[in-house]
Parts: C-alpha cells; structure tokens; sequence
C-alpha cells in the first residue's frame, strides 16, 4: 500500500521505502498507526486538485516528523523522505492541527468520563491496581517551553509565559487514567500561571465539585500539595508524617499511585520530542496549544492501538531529558481557618475524605 507522488513533492514514500523500524524512528508512530490516524483525519484534509497541492498522507507524515523531532521546520523540510520547502512544512503543520483541534476530534480521543457507569469503570480499574478506593485520574501540570512572545504583544504579552523557571512556557495541565491515557488537557496557561490556578480555572473542576454537591463523593483524584485540598482532590499529608504510621502509609501510596501521571507526562514527551523544554516550540502561544492538544490525542490513539512507548535511553545525554514538571509548594496552607474564624467547608469535606482513606491503612494495620 503506498499513496500517489505529487509532482516535486515525495522523494521517497516511506510506507514502502522504510522499515518499520526506520519508519517509527523518523514519524515515531507504526505505519499500522499512522494509517489508522490518516483515516480517521482524512475528511477533515482537502484531497489535492493541482499537481502542485500536497497530499493528506504528506501532510500528516511531516507534521509527525516535526511533533516527533521537534527539529527546526528547514531541517524536515529536506529530509530524506520529504523532499517540500521550509514554507510547505509549515503549511503541512498548521493544516493537521487544526484538523487535530476541531471539538469532534478532541472530543472522539480525549474523554473524561462523564455518566456514573464510566466513573465506576475507572474507579475499578485503578482499585484493581492499587487497592484503593475511589480514585479516577491523577492530576499535574507540565510545562512545554515556548519561544518568546513578541514584548508589545496585547493578545500574548511576553512576561506572562515566564515560569519559575526562568524561562518561556505553555503550563499545560494533564489528567490520566491508570493506563496513561490523558482524560483532559488544558492547553492554554501562560507558564507564570499556578498549577492551581489552572484547575480552578478550568471546567473539570467545576464538574467534579457539581458531581460532589449532588452526593456522588466516592470519585476523586490524585494530586501533590500544590493543590487545595478537596473532597474531590486528595493530597499528601503535610508535613510529612512519622514513619510507620497510617497517614505515612496514605503518604507513599499516594505518591506512587501520583507516579501515573508523571509516567504519562514522560510517554508523552519522549515520543512527541517538540514538547522537551529544549526543543523549543517557535511559534506563538496560540499555535503552541494547538501542537500540545495534538501531540496529546497522537499519545491517546498510540496507547489504544498499542504502539509501543519510546524509552527514556534513547538520549545519552541524561541532562537534557527534562519533563517540565516541577514540584509545587504547598496551597492550602492557612485555609482552615478563614479570615473570620469559620472553617472552611470544602477543605473540611476533603479532610474527611482523605482521613477516610488514611482509616484504609489503619484497618489493614489491626
């Protein structure tokens, strides 16, 4: 199976020319994979008219090649397999991410649940691994390096994508599941934003909250203690705990269980390359959420088919291997009391939704 050669435009057509090795290593994808995403994208595509127009295939094959890369555009512009000009790249980019950003198709790849059958489901799932109860998703943030945003700009103005860090990035908050797949992106933060600002910004909070307040509170997720404690967002126990105590047992399995994301953050990345903090997205922040949700969907149909992760040894050099995820200091503290005296009642829920759990460890103690 092979697809047409437009004039000036396939050197080569690596779907017969490559082996699959060669063919995963440059697109990061199985050609099983990369067919399947063609045709589900492929409506979206215009077919070409003029000798001159670029194919679907082609298309979809250099936007990989850059999500995979994250090599400058005139790099891919004449690798071997894709003989096309730096401004055909570019084209070919923007072509396939908005096909990835339109709402049917993030909503076809990236769901959270959203009825009580789908909720169970999940839970299970994660109690079948983790033998705890209730959980459905781990929450954190990662940042994906942007390059600067023009200084004067009054849409995107430059300082409000420098991190803590120091340097210029997207804040992009995930949610998965117990497989690695992402359940919700939220793809839109400049860097300086706050992790929980994010997610108090952001609607899943406000369906899960909603969910609580109706008396469904046996759903919650997993998040560190940058985030506020709530009946349904359990956090570590600060400070840490003795050792050998419930709460220290509640402790490290909350953060091994929390481990999920942050290995889905590293799935993530390390085949879709553009999104190391030094690859460096060169373009604005609007263009870079749009390469960040795609490049998320990609890792969602990868894990569905089976596409095999690339492993963190394929760099020799450790120290350029950096996830983007930093750890948060502490939110809630000062919050059970507010300023009147009055305790706080969505912090006192998640108490006791967290003392719930903690009572866990303490039963299998007796």
């Amino acid at each position: 199976e092979h697809f047409p050669e437009p004039h000036r435009v396939v050197l080569r057509d690596p779907l017969t020319q490559l082996s699959e090795i060669q063919f995963k290593k440059l697109f990061r994808l199985t050609k099983q994979t990369f067919r399947y995403v063609l045709d589900r994208i492929r409506v979206h595509l215009d077919e070409p008219v003029k000798s001159t127009d670029l194919y679907p295939e082609l298309m979809l094959l250099t936007a990989l090649k850059f999500f995979g890369s994250g090599s400058y555009q005139q790099d891919i512009g004449y690798n071997y397999c894709l003989g096309i000009s730096q401004s055909s790249v570019s084209r070919c980019i923007h072509k396939i991410i908005e096909v990835f950003n339109k709402q049917e198709v993030m909503d076809a790849f990236i769901k959270f649940p959203h009825t009580i059958p789908e909720l169970n489901n999940i839970r299970r799932q994660f109690f079948l691994k983790h033998n705890i109860p209730g959980i459905i998703g781990c929450i954190d943030c990662t940042h994906v390096a942007l390059f600067p945003p023009k200084i004067n700009d009054p849409s995107f103005p430059e300082y409000l994508y420098i991190n803590r860090k120091g340097y210029h990035s997207i804040n992009v908050q995930l949610v998965c599941d117990d497989k690695l797949e992402i359940m919700n992106v939220c793809a839109r933060y400049p860097g300086s934003n706050h992790d929980s600002y994010i997610w108090n910004s952001c609607n899943l909070k406000n369906v899960l909250q909603n969910l609580h307040e109706a008396g469904h509170t046996d759903y919650f997720l997993l998040g560190d203690s940058g985030y506020a404690l709530r009946s349904w967002l359990l956090t570590p126990i600060t400070p840490e705990p003795n050792p050998n105590t419930p709460e220290s047992h509640y402790n490290s399995a909350h953060k091994r269980i929390r481990s999920t994301i942050e290995r889905c953050n590293g799935v993530l990345k390390m085949r879709f390359r553009c999104l190391f903090k030094h690859r460096v997205l060169h373009y604005d922040p609007e263009t870079a959420c749009k390469i960040i949700n795609t490049c998320c969907i990609l890792h969602n149909i990868c894990l569905r088919l089976n596409d095999p992760h690339f492993e963190d040894h394929e760099y020799d050099d450790e120290d350029i291997i950096d996830y983007g995820v930093y750890d948060n200091q502490q939110a809630d503290i000062g919050e059970l009391v507010l300023n009147v005296g009055r305790a706080n009642p969505q912090l006192q829920a998640g108490l006791r939704q967290r003392n719930k759990i903690v009572n866990i460890f303490r039963g299998r103690q007796n």
